[in-house]
């Protein structure tokens, strides 16, 4: 399936996500496939569960921190950052328009 790149720029404006090369387009485009799987599925009389383990209550685990003081390399995944911040949502920056861009499907 397909992707336009109406869609691409959508995405790329919701998630902060770069679609510029066919790795990440064609990611994508399985991404999208096999979630279309589901709509297979047929859900009718199906009672929406609070769990999955449905006898029995969730419980909290006790988290260990292993590992720390790793603030510059996760900054580095930033797309955008302010500081020492990820900057989010989206709209709190402004993103070049479509036709401003450099991007991979511009004029497919």
């Amino acid at each position: 399936q397909k992707v336009s790149v109406e869609v691409l720029d959508h995405l790329e404006h919701l998630a902060l996500v770069d679609f510029r090369d066919s790795e990440g387009v064609e990611r994508l485009q399985n991404a999208i496939q096999f979630a279309d799987q589901l709509h297979e599925v047929n859900t009718d009389a199906v009672e929406p569960m609070d769990s999955v383990l449905e006898d029995r209550c969730l419980y909290l685990r006790e988290d260990d921190v292993t590992e720390g003081n790793c603030t510059k390399e996760l900054l580095e995944n930033a797309r955008e950052k302010v500081e020492e911040y990820f900057v989010a949502p989206p709209g709190n920056i402004p993103l070049p328009k479509l036709e401003e861009r450099d991007t991979f499907l511009q004029g497919s």
